[in-house]
């Protein structure tokens, strides 16, 4: 289903099936609605589950300029697309900034949400500049072809980060992350240089608007990488909101939604549909 949002961008609005209240789940930079395959059979059980390509993710279109206003005009955009009435939202990373980003725009937009290390900062660190994240640099080296899809698994499966995931989310991402070319290679729909571009993008939701987001939250973090990355600021973050709390979980990283999809996705169930 395709979606008009701000800035000329059209997105891929993804029905995942189920029956209940609309969940929507929103990806971490990088991915695309697809890799949370895996994850949908449980959600479907309680709710209607969609998923969204963010603008110059997965099968959406890119602006001229990325911003993370533009994020959360796109979560915005799905919502009006779906009727207009709140959302149940599951949100990884720069999905959970997104869904609290439209929040912050539209209070009352986001019913209820669970979300994995969101991408929300310090308000000081929205003055960094192109250039000055590590994420951005790493991700402009990303090899963005392949000779098929057999290869990209072989070459992801064998090393970090994604050498991590559970094989089927693995093999999702793989399926719906790279797009076939007409010389039969297939070629990332994220392209690197979008992907870094996303890193350094300003408007990222702060710590400090936390206060304003009266919707009941959890902020999970992953443990495997102890106080480094996004997991550092999801203590700080779940004090911050009124109506929020911190689950800590044990065996994953900031990949946990691909690590163990089955046990975040009954978590998030459970809590999405108290």
């Amino acid at each position: 289903m395709r979606v008009p949002s701000t800035d000329g961008v059209d997105l891929e609005l993804h029905d995942l099936g189920g029956d209940g209240p609309t969940l929507l789940i929103a990806h971490a930079t990088g991915f695309c609605a697809g890799a949370y395959l895996p994850m949908v059979p449980v959600l479907a059980e309680r709710f209607h589950v969609w998923g969204v390509d963010f603008r110059a993710h997965g099968d959406s279109t890119a602006p001229d300029v990325l911003t993370w206003r533009g994020m959360a005009d796109d979560v915005l955009a799905v919502v009006d697309a779906l009727g207009g009435d709140p959302i149940i939202g599951f949100g990884h990373s720069m999905g959970g900034a997104s869904l609290v980003g439209a929040e912050l725009v539209r209070p009352g937009t986001l019913a209820r949400g669970f979300l994995f290390e969101p991408i929300i900062i310090p308000a000081e660190w929205n003055d960094s500049g192109p250039g000055q994240n590590p994420m951005s640099a790493a991700a402009r080296r990303r090899r963005p072809s392949f000779a098929s899809r057999d290869e990209v698994l072989g070459r992801y499966a064998r090393r970090p980060p994604l050498g991590v995931f559970r094989a089927d989310a693995l093999a999702a991402y793989v399926d719906h992350g790279f797009a076939d070319a007409p010389d039969g290679t297939v070629t990332l729909k994220c392209t690197p240089e979008h992907e870094a571009q996303t890193f350094e993008a300003p408007n990222k939701p702060t710590i400090e608007q936390m206060a304003a987001v009266a919707t009941p939250l959890v902020i999970a973090r992953g443990e495997r990488d102890g106080e480094f990355g996004p997991a550092a600021f999801s203590p700080r973050i779940a004090d911050a909101a009124p109506h929020a709390e911190l689950r800590r979980y044990d065996r994953v990283s900031h990949f946990g939604p691909f690590e163990d999809p089955d046990l975040l996705a009954r978590e998030a169930a459970a809590f999405l549909a108290n």
